[in-house]
C-alpha cells in the first residue's frame, strides 16, 4: 500500500510503520539524507565494518546500533530500523528467505545494524542544479549493475563492485560530477564515466537489478558506486542470518544531506578516497 507522497522524513517513517507506505523512496523528500541497510549478527559486525572502510565509495558509513538495540539515533533521528524501511531482505545461511516489510520476528539479540549513504541523496541537488535524472516510467530507481571490479576484502567479506547508473546529457557530466563529490555520504563522485565495457558490463539496456535505463540523443552513461555491493559479499559468509534493505527502499533521515546531522557523521561521511 502506498499513501500521497509525505512532506517529512518522519511523516514517510510513520506511513511505513503504520504499513500504509510501501513503495520505493527514490525521487522523494528531495535534500533529505536517505540509507541503505545492512543488519549482521556482533560475531561479524566486526568483519563488516572493516569492510565498509577498506570500500568507502560503495559503503559509506553513516550510523551504526548497540548489539540488540534497534534504535538508530543520529542527530536529530531517532527510529526504529525493524519497522521504518518500506521493505527488507532476509537471509538465513546465505539463502534468501523473505522479502517483509516488518523484520520484527527477524531480529536478534546480538543484531548490530548499519546505515550506509545512499545515491538517491543527491538526486534532489542534481535536479535543482538542472542536471535531469531520468527514470524508467515504472520505477523511480536507477539500473543497477555487477562489475567485474573487484572490492577490498575484509576477513570473511569480499565480492564486486556494485554500481548504479545515470544517463546524463555530455554537457553536464562535469556540473554532475562536481555536484556528487559533494556527498561522499552517498557515494561521492562517479567511479566511471562513459563506456560501461570498462566495467565489465557487456548490455547496459539489462541491468543485473532495476529497471532499464533511460538514454538520450547525447547522453554520456555515467555510473557511481552502489549500496547493492555488501548484499553480494554478504550470502557468500552464511552467516546465520543477515538483514538489508529492498533495493529502492531507503532508511531517510530528518537531516538535508547540506546541513547534514546535529552531530558530525562518521567514518566516509566525512570524506574518503
Amino acid at each position: 500500500m502506498t499513501a500521497t507522497a509525505p512532506a517529512t522524513p518522519a511523516e514517510l517513517r510513520r506511513l511505513i510503520a503504520a504499513g500504509r507506505w510501501t513503495g520505493p523512496t527514490a525521487g522523494l523528500l528531495d535534500g533529505y539524507q536517505q540509507a541503505n541497510l545492512v543488519i549482521v549478527p556482533k560475531d561479524l559486525a566486526y568483519d563488516f565494518l572493516l569492510y565498509c572502510t577498506r570500500n568507502p565509495r560503495a559503503c559509506p558509513v553513516l550510523a551504526v546500533t548497540e548489539p540488540g538495540d534497534p534504535v538508530i539515533r543520529l542527530g536529530g533521528t531517532v527510529a526504529d530500523l525493524r519497522t521504518e524501511l518500506p521493505r527488507y531482505r532476509v537471509w538465513r545461511h546465505g539463502e534468501q528467505v523473505a522479502e517483509p516489510t516488518d523484520i520484527t520476528e527477524y531480529w536478534r539479540e546480538d543484531a548490530v545494524g548499519f546505515l550506509l549513504g545512499c545515491s538517491h541523496t543527491f538526486e534532489g541537488p542534481l535536479r535543482a542544479a538542472g542536471v535531469p535524472v531520468r527514470y524508467a516510467e515504472e520505477s523511480a530507481a536507477p539500473p543497477v549493475y555487477v562489475t567485474r571490479l573487484p572490492t577490498r576484502p575484509a576477513g570473511r567479506l569480499a565480492g564486486p563492485l556494485v554500481v548504479s547508473m545515470r544517463a546524463i546529457p555530455a554537457r553536464l557530466v562535469p556540473r554532475a560530477v562536481e555536484i556528487t563529490s559533494r556527498y561522499p555520504a552517498g557515494h561521492g563522485a562517479p567511479v566511471h564515466i562513459g563506456d560501461p565495457a570498462v566495467l565489465g558490463i557487456t548490455d547496459l539496456a539489462r541491468p543485473d537489478f532495476g529497471p532499464p535505463p533511460v538514454v538520450e540523443p547525447g547522453d554520456v552513461p555515467v555510473f557511481w558506486a552502489c549500496g547493492v555491493t555488501p548484499q553480494l559479499a554478504l550470502p557468500a559468509v552464511r552467516a546465520a542470518y543477515t538483514i538489508t534493505h529492498y533495493p529502492g527502499h531507503m532508511f531517510v533521515f530528518d537531516h538535508t544531506v547540506d546541513a547534514g546531522p546535529d552531530e558530525e557523521l562518521p567514518l566516509a561521511a566525512r570524506g574518503g578516497p
